[in-house]
């Protein structure tokens, strides 16, 4: 392929050919990944909660104990947990 506008034909055509292959392996992927949620829900899991601890075990372990801590803080502030002043008198 000829050079058009300073772009090189052939090494455009070989990026698009990689992307469109890596494009049809992610669907793939996909949708394997979408048999087995299917399969875990037909045992008895719950999918979406499986979602969220997938989600927490790829988040950095410092990344994590913030956000637990800030979620039991909120939990706290709106009557979801005891205060930490009412459990520490127990």
């Amino acid at each position: 392929m000829p050079d058009i506008g300073g772009i090189a034909g052939d090494r455009l055509k070989s990026f698009i050919e990689r992307i469109e292959r890596l494009e049809e392996e992610k669907k793939a992927l996909a949708d394997d990944i979408k048999e087995v949620f299917a399969e875990a829900k037909g045992n008895g899991f719950d999918t979406k909660i499986m979602r969220q601890v997938i989600r927490l075990r790829r988040m950095d372990k410092d990344d994590l104990d913030e956000q637990e801590a800030l979620i039991d803080v909120y939990k706290r502030a709106l009557g979801m947990l005891p205060s930490a002043e009412s459990a520490a008198a127990e």
